[in-house]
């Protein structure tokens, strides 16, 4: 998992999940490098709330990853700096007992195999995303050229229509504006 250079240690990451979305994972970790679009095998993307409660963020289920043979999930890999490990992991929950890190195997579009860290939401309820959340992750696909019918399969996903203030979602929209603006 480690590997020196750079005057530091580093970490691959397999997010699946918001951190689709660059403008969502630079928000917590802006040093991180973007890898490569990868599939995971054998597993399919779940949403749900941890123990049945909703997330206060997202204001619907999160993405998970659960085991299943002959599925796939698609995601990105990201490179961070292993200083940023404390943060991911803050971001997901690990602290509060949400999410625990799992090391996965993925393959990137050119077949090669990468061990990466990823998240599994422990003891949930399965639960639809809100239609924030939902677009974070279909904006994160398309931005990243993930396969178009892994795409059509997330655009595709059933929302709980929850249309109350989302603060995180304004948050990234000020950034995408943000990032067009100065590469205007």
């Amino acid at each position: 998992m480690e590997a020196g250079g750079e005057g530091g240690c580093w970490f691959l990451y397999f997010a699946y999940g918001s951190n689709l979305l660059r403008e969502r994972l630079l928000l917590r970790n802006p040093s991180a490098a973007l890898c490569a679009p990868a599939r995971l095998q054998d597993f399919r993307l779940e949403f749900g709330h941890h123990q049945g409660r909703t997330s206060s963020v997202w204001h619907g289920g999160t993405a998970t990853i659960a085991q299943s043979p002959g599925d796939e999930v698609w995601g990105i890999v990201w490179k961070m700096n292993t200083c940023n490990l404390s943060s991911l992991d803050k971001q997901e929950g690990v602290e509060d007992g949400i999410y625990v890190p799992i090391e996965v195997n993925v393959h990137t579009q050119a077949g090669k195999a990468l061990t990466c860290r990823s998240y599994q939401m422990k003891d949930y309820v399965s639960g639809p995303p809100s239609p924030q959340y939902k677009k974070v992750i279909c904006m994160g696909a398309k931005q990243n050229g993930l396969p178009t019918d892994y795409q059509e399969k997330l655009e595709a996903i059933e929302t709980n229509n929850y249309a109350g203030p989302v603060p995180i979602m304004e948050e990234i929209e000020a950034a995408i504006k943000a990032e067009k603006i100065n590469s205007a």
